[in-house]
């Protein structure tokens, strides 16, 4: 069978005709006759791929094959896309120059929970576990960590949180500029740790203690600077440590602070006026507001022609009021004080319902009170009713004119700011005060599914302070990269060039492209648009593949990495990423 199969050879066979070259395969046996050589054609290949051609040739010079699942294997795949795209934004912001000047071990754990935060937000006991489902453990080295060396990690990052501020400040506070702070708090878990107090919480956890947290940024989002205090402060308290902070740490000469009007109260403003190259942009609370329509500072025919108008009041010496008229904002608060006062009516009207209905032991004063306080309370519609109430009496009937006086604030709203004309105009000011949206985004992100700041559940004040600053490196990376992969993902794309040319009182419009883009789901190059999150996990299934060729002495071993798809060669694109 062998030295028959040797006898066969594949003979190719060249001729030209016509000014053509044609070339034949033919399977031919040889065999000899006497002192001749004969040659039996016994099937023409020309109609196979030159490749198969190739095959039966080498088959006949008696090489041996095998198909692929005997001799290669996959012995394992990790995904890897989202590892290097996340990875790779911060090689390119220097975050482990940000961190520390000298490679670490420490270094390179905190780069892993920074990364862990994005891709996969957990515990620390659950990073641990994580790291070996994708590549991100590799790539940084820190394959074999424990929790415990990534608590001491976090130990070495507190250390270090004011170097970190201080560069990031450098990088994006430089010259006059306008600087984002705002505090929000996060529910947790637990009763050890001496920040957990009861206080305000935002999050609409009952009956846990919380922890506050400020953070302060650029004017376009970038977190630069965040500080923890204990659930029971007040917002305004925590402003003379970040005046200190941009003054003394920063070295700031020339700073614009925006907060909003919950924050920089009269007395942290007081505080702030005796820094003259630190200027502060605010907004009036409603009563100061009223005082102004009531005293004839700021009327409503001001608005007739102009949405936006600069006015003037002796209470508010060496400051520039701007007062603004939003129609959209003044039906929407009429629409909501209106369902407001019909839900505490029907709470009212059921009320005197019950106190009519007791004739043989009538409510008492004190009871009927008690439960009309608790209605018109649970809506803070107290201030729009008159009650009449006795033992066994009840009657109740609205203020027409607290509601119409309330009326007459609808849709007005007074930016406030120390900054002169020549600096800062009207309109400038408006939208730097809207800037704040940047921060209460921060917040969302943080506190939502991208980063899950919450729950805390660290034990230890340094701890929970490590964790939030961990949060924060996180948000700095994840900003950057949703504003590379902006083309890729739900949002607008114009918005900050055309929020610098709209009007800065009237609605936000979307721009055509980002219409076009929800319309159709697709970009204009045909790619799907994705959100942030569903984006990521496009990416990671680019998997480092583990393969094995078991043909070889001993077994081969290597890797190799999934062929990207059109849309994951774009978002590498944009995130500039070879």
């Amino acid at each position: 069978m062998n030295a028959e199969r040797r006898s066969m050879h594949v003979a190719r066979i060249t001729r030209r005709y016509n000014g053509k070259t044609y070339v034949t395969y033919l399977l031919r046996r040889s065999f000899r006759e006497g002192p001749h050589v004969k040659h039996q054609t016994l099937a023409n290949l020309s109609h196979l791929p030159e490749r198969l051609v190739d095959l039966v040739r080498r088959s006949l010079q008696g090489e041996e094959f095998a198909s692929v699942t005997e001799r290669f294997r996959i012995t394992r795949s990790l995904p890897h896309g989202h590892v290097e795209a996340v990875l790779g934004c911060m090689r390119q912001l220097g975050l482990n120059t940000l961190l520390a000047a000298k490679p670490s071990r420490q270094r390179d754990l905190v780069l892993a929970m920074i990364a862990q935060r994005i891709l996969f937000p957990s515990s620390k006991l659950a990073a641990t576990r994580q790291w070996h489902s994708t590549t991100l453990a590799e790539e940084l080295g820190v394959v074999g960590a424990e929790v415990d060396e990534l608590y001491e990690a976090m130990d070495w990052l507190l250390q270090r949180q004011s170097a970190i501020e201080n560069k990031l400040a450098q990088r994006h506070l430089a010259g006059r500029t306008l600087v984002l702070y705002d505090v929000s708090s996060s529910f947790y878990e637990g009763h050890t740790c001496p920040l957990a107090r009861y206080g305000h919480d935002r999050d609409g956890k009952k009956n846990l203690p919380i922890i506050v947290y400020g953070l302060l940024t650029d004017s376009a989002g970038r977190p630069v600077a965040i500080e923890v205090y204990p659930g029971n402060t007040a917002d305004p308290k925590t402003v003379p440590d970040q005046v200190d902070k941009l003054r003394e740490r920063f070295g700031l000469e020339r700073v614009v602070l925006v907060g909003d009007r919950g924050m920089l109260t009269e007395t942290q403003l007081q505080a702030l006026r005796k820094h003259p190259g630190l200027g502060w942009i605010s907004a009036l609370r409603s009563q100061s507001i009223s005082d102004l329509l009531v005293d004839g500072h700021l009327q409503r025919s001001l608005f007739d022609e102009v949405n936006l108008a600069e006015i003037t009041a002796p209470e508010f010496p060496g400051e520039r009021l701007i007062a603004c008229y939003n129609p959209l904002l003044a039906e929407q608060r009429q629409r909501k004080r209106q369902e407001l006062l019909a839900q505490t009516e029907k709470q009212l009207l059921a009320l005197t319902q019950e106190v009519a209905r007791r004739t043989k032991k009538p409510l008492s004063q004190t009871t009927i009170a008690f439960k009309a306080g608790r209605h018109i309370h649970r809506w803070k519609m107290a201030k729009h009713f008159l009650l009449t109430i006795a033992d066994g009496v009840f009657a109740w009937e609205r203020n027409q004119a607290s509601i119409t006086q309330e009326e007459q604030l609808d849709g007005i709203y007074v930016i406030r700011t120390s900054e002169p004309k020549r600096r800062l105009s009207a309109a400038d000011t408006v939208r730097g005060y809207k800037r704040l949206a940047h921060v209460e985004r921060a917040f969302r992100t943080m506190k939502g599914i991208d980063l899950l700041v919450r729950p805390i559940f660290h034990r230890v004040e340094p701890r929970v302070r490590a964790h939030l600053l961990l949060c924060m490196l996180a948000y700095y990376v994840e900003w950057h990269m949703r504003a590379a992969l902006a083309p890729l993902l739900f949002v607008d794309e114009e918005l900050d060039e055309n929020t610098a040319k709209r009007d800065p009182v009237a609605k936000t419009e979307p721009s055509d492209s980002v219409k076009k883009k929800k319309e159709t789901r697709r970009t204009a190059d045909g790619h799907e648009v994705h959100s942030f999150r569903t984006l990521l996990a496009e990416l990671a299934s680019r998997c480092r593949n583990t393969c094995t060729i078991t043909a070889a002495e001993p077994d081969a071993t290597f890797t190799q990495v999934t062929e990207c798809t059109p849309l994951q060669a774009e978002a590498f694109r944009l995130l500039k990423l070879s």
